[in-house]
């Protein structure tokens, strides 16, 4: 009877380990999270699968019925919609903060970037979605904020995520653009990028939000529970600070 007990327990344990955590996360935080998720199938032997995509697609996926343990969005506000509509367990919760840079591959003279847009018609310029990425929205309000979205906005070209407005950069297929600084730290050694950073006091904070969903209850719960917590652990925000986001 004892071993028939055991042999049960053991099961139910190798169970509950072999549940993978699905994790739906912003395209700005999907380097960062290959770090994370590295760190914590490491300490804990628990399967971490990331689905990356804008904010607003995934918030849309959510509500359609995808199978997500987790969502981490570029701000609060998608996390807050995903709550108020009941497809979390939590309450929407920050876990990093975002800086918005201007950022080029081209060789463009990043510290003189207003003169430039403003004047060369011919430079295009690339930022996200402001409707499906908060990052976007950032950038949208920091070029209103230098009244120059008016002026510049025949040289716009808009990517879904800012994952696509980085690969524009990197790709040269724009001379400028508005992203991420994490993009900084995400790429290889070597590649040759010059950006500055936005003032902050040009758009509003990017407070990255997470929350549990509705979903972790159909099975993987408790491995979900774990990476979620393990989002506000030291370990973890170490690695947040090295991608250079605020915890």
């Amino acid at each position: 009877m004892k071993l028939q007990l055991g042999v049960i327990i053991l099961f139910i344990g190798f169970s509950v380990q072999a549940q993978t955590v699905r994790v739906a996360v912003a395209a700005n935080a999907q380097f960062v999270l290959q770090k994370l998720k590295a760190d914590f199938e490491h300490k804990t032997g628990v399967t971490v699968e990331i689905i990356s995509g804008s904010s607003g697609k995934l918030s849309s996926q959510i509500q359609s019925g995808a199978p997500y343990d987790v969502f981490l969005s570029a701000d609060m506000e998608f996390t807050e919609l995903i709550y108020n509509r009941g497809f979390a367990l939590s309450k929407p919760r920050e876990y990093a903060t975002g800086s918005l840079i201007v950022c080029s591959a081209s060789g463009a003279d990043v510290r003189n970037w207003k003169k430039i847009v403003s004047t060369a018609t011919i430079v295009k310029f690339a930022v996200a979605n402001p409707k499906t990425a908060p990052y976007g929205k950032a950038a949208e309000e920091a070029l209103n904020h230098f009244k120059l979205y008016k002026a510049i906005s025949g040289q716009l070209v808009f990517g879904e995520s800012i994952n696509q407005v980085n690969t524009y950069i990197v790709k040269k297929v724009v001379e400028l653009g508005f992203t991420t600084e994490s993009l900084v730290y995400e790429m290889p050694e070597g590649t040759q990028l010059k950006w500055l950073r936005i003032d902050k006091s040009a758009y509003k904070p990017i407070r990255q939000g997470c929350v549990l969903l509705k979903h972790a209850k159909s099975g993987s719960y408790l491995n979900s529970r774990k990476f979620y917590d393990y989002l506000f652990s030291p370990a973890a925000k170490s690695i947040f600070k090295q991608y250079g986001y605020g915890v």
